[in-house]
């Protein structure tokens, strides 16, 4: 692969000693560098809007405005469309998965992630793909049947996607990336790209992760079948 611009990431995070470490880490990783640091959600705000970051890696509790906020702020900037949200927390919650999307955070770790997994995950983001967990997505999934989001599509929007855009819309919803879904249907991954693209722009999804919100939301995709309950934590 040809190497192109170093993807540009912002930190927001409240405690200092986490910002220092995420930028050693970052800064040190070939093709990265940390475009600026924020201590509060609307200090992370104003920076974005001043450094169009590539990714956000936001954490969700903070003062004066928290992630969550500042995640919406950032997804309802229509000059921010280019800034993707990588949701970083200690806090495993539901809501806050939910909440997260549907603010339009492209993203959601939790903070003891590898290294490893955490730089591949800015570079996935970066790229335009959602990072949901399997796990992550089949909570998510549960949590959303039945139940109603701040995310609306207009029933007629549905009408518009052709059947292969709603196999792929199935796809994206399974966790599947465009190189995974090239290969389960045999096209190649920029076939697969601009379809999932045109399914965004007909939905009025904003990413990949409102993509997989709509999708279950509006039963575009039946939920999987949960045969097994998850043991506790």
């Amino acid at each position: 692969m040809m190497s192109h611009e170093p993807i540009r990431v912002l930190i927001a995070d409240d405690e200092a000693l986490v910002r220092g470490g995420f930028r050693v880490l970052i800064d040190s990783e070939p093709g990265m560098v940390v475009v600026g640091e924020a201590g509060d959600g609307a200090a992370a705000v104003d920076l974005v809007r001043e450094t169009r970051p590539d990714v956000v890696l936001m954490d969700i509790r903070m003062p004066v405005v928290d992630g969550l906020r500042a995640t919406r702020e950032i997804g309802a900037d229509p000059d921010l469309a280019g800034v993707h949200v990588l949701i970083l927390t200690t806090f495993d919650h539901d809501e806050y998965v939910v909440e997260a999307l549907g603010a339009g955070a492209a993203g959601f770790l939790i903070k003891n992630t590898e290294p490893g997994q955490l730089l591949h995950g800015i570079r996935l983001v970066a790229g335009g793909e959602a990072l949901l967990s399997p796990g992550l997505t089949r909570r998510l999934i549960a949590r959303l049947t039945g139940r109603s989001t701040t995310l609306r599509v207009d029933p007629q929007a549905m009408d518009l996607l052709t059947a292969r855009e709603r196999q792929i819309v199935g796809l994206v919803a399974h966790g599947l990336s465009n190189s995974e879904i090239a290969t389960t249907l045999t096209i190649s991954r920029a076939t697969a790209k601009t379809h999932v693209s045109r399914a965004m722009a007909k939905l009025g999804a904003r990413d990949r992760a409102q993509l997989v919100v709509l999708a279950y939301q509006h039963h575009l995709v039946e939920p999987p079948e949960r045969t097994d309950p998850a043991p506790g934590g």
